[in-house]
């Protein structure tokens, strides 16, 4: 089943975020999901302390002698693994992308997170050298606005298509819910709406990433 890691060699651009809000978004839709947690600082794991009913499945407790592994294990049992990486180049990154289906790589629109999504890119390459295969990736733009995009996030959009470097359509937008996911460790489905602005439009934008995601891993399949 696919495997879909979330990197990005610079902390703070939104892996975490972005795989939760897949996971539970994907389980919530009835899908079997599991989310492996290999961020030093174990935000996912810290979730699934929470109330939370999701049927999504963390794992926490994995190094890079058993990352490998891990992946394998679940992607036999789940129709869907999601692997959060730490904000580092490391070995145990290297090794979940190796065994990626696809690479999603978040960014905000600014020059730092372009270079460092460039890095991410080019431990992509560096790993398909190593194991003789592409691997597919997409960057992900995260924390946009769902009004308008800035100048800065059209440049570097622009600058990227130029490269040749695939992003997503659909962008993870700034929304309150996001954060509300981490403080009351509920899916954004639990979440109290008349606690959380936006709801229901962060609902539909996390909706419209997983079913761009779903799109892009069944061509992929079809393809092979």
């Amino acid at each position: 089943m696919p495997v879909i890691v979330v990197a990005n060699p610079k902390g703070g651009a939104g892996k975490s975020t972005m795989s939760l809000v897949l996971g539970t978004t994907l389980a919530s839709q009835g899908a079997t999901v599991a989310m492996i947690d290999c961020d030093p600082n174990r935000p996912i794991v810290d979730w699934s302390a929470g109330p939370s009913k999701s049927t999504a499945h963390v794992i926490g407790d994995v190094t890079e002698s058993s990352v490998i592994s891990v992946i394998q294990e679940q992607s036999k049992i789940r129709q869907f693994v999601i692997v959060d990486l730490e904000g580092t180049a490391s070995r145990l990154v290297s090794r979940a992308i190796a065994r990626a289906s696809l690479v999603l790589i978040p960014l905000q629109g600014s020059a730092v997170d372009a270079r460092q999504a460039g890095r991410a890119v080019g431990l992509i390459r560096e790993e398909e050298e190593l194991i003789e295969r592409k691997i597919p990736f997409r960057l992900v733009f995260t924390r946009t606005s769902a009004a308008i995009a800035t100048k800065i996030d059209r440049k570097i959009i622009n600058s990227l298509g130029e490269a040749g470097i695939p992003s997503l359509k659909t962008h993870l937008h700034e929304r309150s819910a996001y954060k509300a996911m981490f403080v009351d460790k509920v899916t954004l489905d639990e979440l109290d709406p008349a606690n959380v602005n936006g709801l229901e439009a962060a609902k539909e934008n996390a909706l419209k990433l997983a079913f761009e995601l779903i799109s892009i891993v069944t061509s992929a399949k079809e393809a092979a």
